[in-house]
């Protein structure tokens, strides 16, 4: 059992001599099956069915051994409790070594002299600063991440890869920086950390005194003879057990953390985002003047005039400048006069310098020239002087960016509006792809000044893609930017349903990301396919439901998004709303005031369901979905259904309810269900599902005998819609369920008439059925040999016979690679 902060501690003797006795049970390697606790249905397999431990680890950092990761022999890997919480899922038939322990040296409890509360003192695991890796696999990585920041796809992109650990939350989550602009929140427990300076690299020491001597607490310590260290550049020469490093700066040689070292480089270091670049630059830049302000140099010596500079003596640069105009660009801390003035703002003195013929184009040792020191001190009335001089308004610093990207960086909007009234170039990319636009985005509501001010130049490339391509539009919808969004829109709705790489569009992203103002700009405003899909075939609902965002499901069934799509495993919205979120309970306090939740939740009970109180996010979501007519009985490539996942006989009795009240009010019959918009739900694509799904009303759909598209006939009692009027009349049996027909019901509610058999059938008619016949035949004919009937099928919908199915590795008809083969018997 973990200690926490308050737990007890005992004073022992040392164990010399003692026996070490072999320690196993439930560790990696071992052997189980389900246990006393198990509430996880069928995941493992079927009752008795084994799996193996692969890992055990703590659920939190408070607990430690308390859940194992267990795989199965589907090869599925799942996330189980071994204590957390009292509770035990799993159950030893193989043990497995587990290291040792020392019977006769274990205390006995209960003594209270032996007893002595104690604070701990090991504190976070991690600390600001620390390098660190996710090694899971990732669906161990999803189930850990529930309720610790969340599971999103793209955080698998990031497994493997180095990180910085950004900030610890309050709840002990881990916040990591990939790059300048992707954070994920992982569960501390799924991190390793990483050391990435090794002996003999070259490192610089951040130069922030208070941020050091914070980080150097319990990693060296802090003295103040280290401070001529800060910002310096050193080497590695010992790397010591606790991660600590020994770094050779300017003769001397201290003990930094990890934390306090950057690797040393030319550019900018990747792992800080734009904001952590601003604060460094931004202390640099006080020390700089700092150091400046404090020489006590000759008034004769060549860089007095910048000391000047800083100290704002105008009267005193001007008397310099008269003896020695030849002085006018001579560097101090490596900088001019004009850059120091003209980021402290000082007017007069940028106006004197400026007619002394200072150079405005001048770099530092980062490549900054004048007007980059003015965007930096955000100081717009000097950024007008210099462009008034002629200074090169698009120059590039070292990381590539522009005056404009550093205003834009820090907020700076009267900045921004002069550089953008001045002609800056306001679709320059920096080193990493990103516009100004892109930096604003990112900022958040807090710079929609100036989105309003880059998206009214007349010149802006709103299709402009980052380095991870994406656009714009895609970025701001990533980011929830609703402004933005409006704003892209109205100069180009054409690219609203525009595809990354990925296939996400917009739209995917406002759903994975739980932007529902997005979501409803995108929809209403860009009027953008809703039932988009991406290369994993998922449309926006399936994203939002497998995020449990519960607020923008209603809100994209409403708009038109199929409730019976596929992905690329078969699944529907309904068969992942079941896979997921089981245990997350639907509690009032989730609606947060949106509307989306609580108009999922009035619609339910305005059914006749459960309370929120009753139901888990996933059940509640997938009884919404099948009131609004998603098929219960719609089969998945690995031939499972809905039903079949609703393990729970209270979910499973409310699914079939809900379905029950929708076919009712397709049927006219009442239901107590709320009237929803009509649907035409999509055609399976595989044919372990032998139906269309209903229609919500009478609109065109495909008859499965015909093909054609016509309107479908109501069969009674079964209430389901297969077929067109024509075909109708001849069947006395439902194609879909084998129930004996006792009516057949037009859309508007009259009954049709079964065929008379007529003494002998027109040619005409044997001709259509002769190539209807043709038609199904060549439907269930393989199409590599036209030989044999199909009896494999793909995961894409296509398949071929036996003999010719073994042998692909790609689909001959839409050339996906082939994963899986689902042997049918028909």
């Amino acid at each position: 059992m973990a200690q926490d902060s308050l737990s007890c501690s005992v004073t022992l003797s040392p164990r010399q001599g003692l026996l070490r006795i072999p320690l196993r049970g439930i560790f990696q390697g071992a052997k189980v099956v389900r246990g006393p606790d198990w509430e996880w249905g069928s995941q493992d397999g079927g009752e008795g069915k084994p799996g193996r431990v692969v890992d055990i680890r703590g659920w939190d950092v408070e607990t430690g051994r308390s859940v194992a990761s267990v795989t199965w022999a589907d090869g599925t890997t799942n996330v189980y409790r071994v204590g957390h919480k009292g509770k035990v899922d799993l159950k030893c038939i193989g043990e497995a070594a587990g290291g040792f322990y020392y019977k006769e040296h274990l205390p006995r409890l209960g003594k209270p002299a032996e007893l002595q509360r104690r604070v701990s003192a090991d504190g976070q695991p991690f600390q600001r600063g620390d390098k660190v890796k996710c090694l899971l696999d990732i669906d161990v990585l999803r189930d850990m991440e529930e309720g610790h920041g969340g599971w999103n796809p793209r955080m698998a992109e990031f497994i493997g890869q180095t990180g910085t650990v950004h900030r610890i939350t309050d709840r002990g989550d881990v916040r990591v920086q990939f790059n300048h602009e992707t954070r994920w929140t992982f569960h501390p427990g799924a991190l390793t950390k990483h050391n990435s300076f090794w002996v003999g690299d070259v490192v610089r020491v951040i130069d922030d005194l208070d941020t050091v001597k914070q980080l150097q607490a319990g990693h060296g310590e802090w003295t103040d003879d280290m401070a001529p260290a800060l910002g310096r550049i050193g080497k590695v020469v010992k790397v010591f057990g606790d991660g600590n490093l020994r770094v050779a700066v300017g003769g001397q040689r201290w003990t930094f953390s990890p934390s306090c070292l950057v690797a040393y480089r030319p550019e900018e270091d990747t792992n800080l985002d734009v904001a952590e670049r601003a604060r460094e630059n931004k202390s640099s830049l006080s020390v700089a003047l700092d150091k400046l302000r404090a020489q006590k140099s000759d008034p004769e010596h060549p860089g007095r005039l910048v000391v000047e500079a800083a100290l704002g003596n105008v009267a005193r640069a001007l008397d310099l400048l008269r003896r020695h105009p030849e002085q006018v660009d001579t560097k101090n801390q490596g900088r001019t006069a004009l850059q120091v003035a003209s980021y402290l703002g000082q007017v007069e003195l940028v106006r004197l310098l400026l007619q002394a013929r200072a150079g405005v184009d001048l770099l530092d040792d980062e490549g900054h020239t004048a007007l980059h020191y003015a965007a930096l001190g955000n100081q717009p009335e000097a950024a007008r002087m210099l462009l008034s001089a002629g200074c090169g308004a698009d120059a590039l610093n070292g990381a590539r960016s522009t005056a404009l990207h550093l205003a834009v960086q820090r907020g700076f909007l009267e900045v921004v509006r002069i550089l953008c009234e001045r002609g800056c170039d306001v679709n320059l990319p920096d080193a990493h792809a990103n516009t100004p636009l892109h930096s604003a985005i990112s900022a958040g509501a807090g710079a929609n000044g100036i989105v309003e001010v880059l998206t009214e130049v007349p010149g802006i490339n709103v299709a402009a893609a980052d380095s991870q391509g994406f656009t714009l539009l895609h970025h701001a919808s990533l980011k929830g930017h609703a402004l933005a969004v409006r704003r892209i829109l109205a100069r180009a709705r054409q690219l609203v349903d525009a595809k990354k790489e990925d296939g996400f569009t917009a739209l995917h992203l406002a759903a994975l990301n739980n932007h529902r103002e997005v979501a409803q700009i995108l929809i209403q405003e860009g009027r953008c396919d809703v039932n988009v899909r991406n290369r994993k075939l998922q449309s926006p609902l399936h994203l939002a439901v497998q995020q449990a965002h519960v607020g923008l499901v209603p809100l994209l069934v409403d708009a038109g998004c199929s409730v019976d799509t596929e992905d690329e495993e078969g699944d529907t919205a309904l068969h992942v709303a079941l896979q997921r979120h089981q245990l997350l309970p639907l509690v009032a306090d989730r609606a947060g005031g949106d509307p989306g939740p609580l108009q999922l939740l009035s619609r339910l009970q305005a059914s006749g369901l459960p309370g929120s109180s009753e139901l888990t996010v996933g059940a509640a979501v997938a009884c919404f979905l099948a009131l609004e007519g998603a098929d219960v009985t719609y089969s998945n490539h690995r031939g499972r259904s809905p039903l079949d996942l609703a393990t729970e006989s209270r979910v499973l009795k409310a699914l079939q309810g809900c379905a029950q009240r929708f076919r009712e009010r397709q049927a006219g019959g009442g239901g107590s269900a709320v009237p929803g918009p009509r649907h035409v739900l999509s055609t399976p694509n595989t044919v372990t599902n032998l139906h269309v799904a209903a229609t919500a009303g009478p609109e065109a759909a495909e008859c499965l005998v015909c093909s054609e598209l016509a309107l479908l006939v109501l069969f009674s009692p079964c209430q389901h819609r297969t077929v067109c009027e024509e075909c109708a009349r001849r069947m006395k049996k439902c194609i879909r369920c084998q129930v004996v027909i006792n009516k057949k019901l037009r859309p508007d509610g009259s009954e049709v008439a079964s065929a008379t058999p007529a003494p002998g059938p027109p040619r005409q008619l044997v001709e259509e059925l002769q190539s209807r016949y043709r038609q199904m035949e060549e439907r269930i004919t393989c199409p590599i040999c036209i030989d044999s009937h199909i009896r494999l099928v793909f995961q894409c919908g296509h398949g071929a016979c036996a003999p010719c199915g073994a042998a692909l590795s790609a689909c001959p008809i839409c050339r996906q690679p082939i994963r899986d083969r689902i042997q049918i018997f028909v």
